[in-house]
């Protein structure tokens, strides 16, 4: 079964349940949301009576919601600790929202590991499992380390690097990872032949580890360590490569999820990115659909 959605908005007033009907009428089965906003560590209450509200609809509509994704805030920075209050301060925000995420039924976070700013990339590896170890304690979801582009000092863009801190971490039911296909591409993996490529996960960290997909195109070139995601078919990774990562049955039942940009800044693409994944079928006028709806 295609497991597809997108990233949708979470809202003070209709929270769970409105990232729910959001992710419906783009014509998903599955999505990804921030418990907040993504820029700061402002936080509201969760409310109980929309949770429960959404959990049925989606029992309704025959929607796992173990596979519905949240992604933490990429503001806070797991791999330096150069700075003992903001490292601290990382650590137990991270953790308050794994309780979030308890409180919503999500069983799943994607995380960005982090950068090393400076400290080097062996000691940032370290960081990061000595900050995961104090968040996934007594944890009941799974954290989704997510691949980077290798922008900067970002640790994550080797698998190595990604194994290295499974490695350390303790709890190994509860760590995962998050292929991005963008950043995959930007940090230098062909992903044309994405069987090859699952190979060498598989040797390396297990392929039983991915947990959830990013599907994006790239507006560079393979290589580039630039991250900036590009709508699905109008960029350098391609539709048939995307669609071949999308329907690939060895990752059948892991949700793919769509963060490609909004046409324009303004117009949300997801619903026909959707259809077009469903149709299999690349329409370069695609871009243009949308700006006349």
């Amino acid at each position: 079964m295609l497991l597809i959605g997108s990233h949708v908005g979470f809202k003070k007033e209709t929270q769970l349940l409105g990232s729910l009907n959001e992710a419906l009428g783009y014509g998903a089965n599955t999505f990804m949301f921030y418990t907040g906003a993504p820029q700061n560590t402002m936080r509201y209450k969760v409310n109980d009576d929309l949770t429960r509200e959404a959990l049925e609809v989606m029992r309704q509509k025959n929607i796992d919601y173990t596979k519905v994704i949240v992604h933490a805030p990429y503001i806070v920075n797991l791999a330096n600790s150069d700075n003992e209050d903001k490292y601290n301060f990382a650590i137990n925000f991270i953790k308050s929202e794994v309780e979030r995420c308890e409180e919503l039924g999500i069983k799943n976070m994607v995380l960005h590991p982090g950068s090393h700013v400076g400290c080097g990339i062996e000691l940032g590896i370290k960081n990061i499992a000595y900050g995961l170890n104090k968040i996934l304690k007594d944890s009941s979801v799974t954290i989704l380390l997510e691949t980077m582009a290798g922008k900067g000092s970002e640790v994550g863009s080797r698998l190595e690097e990604i194994f290295q801190i499974i490695n350390l971490v303790e709890d190994k039911e509860h760590i995962g990872v998050c292929l991005d296909t963008c950043h995959l591409s930007d940090a230098g993996y062909d992903i044309k032949d994405f069987d090859k490529f699952l190979d060498e996960f598989d040797a390396l960290i297990g392929i039983d580890k991915i947990k959830c997909v990013h599907i994006n195109d790239s507006k560079n070139e393979r290589g580039s360590h630039k991250d900036r995601h590009e709508n699905i078919g109008f960029g350098y990774i391609g539709f048939d490569t995307l669609i071949n990562v999308i329907y690939n049955e060895r990752l059948t039942n892991v949700p793919k999820i769509l963060e490609t940009p909004y046409v324009d800044r303004e117009y949300a693409p997801y619903k026909y990115e959707i259809e077009m994944i469903k149709n299999k079928k690349f329409d370069d006028k695609l871009l243009e659909k949308i700006r006349a709806q």
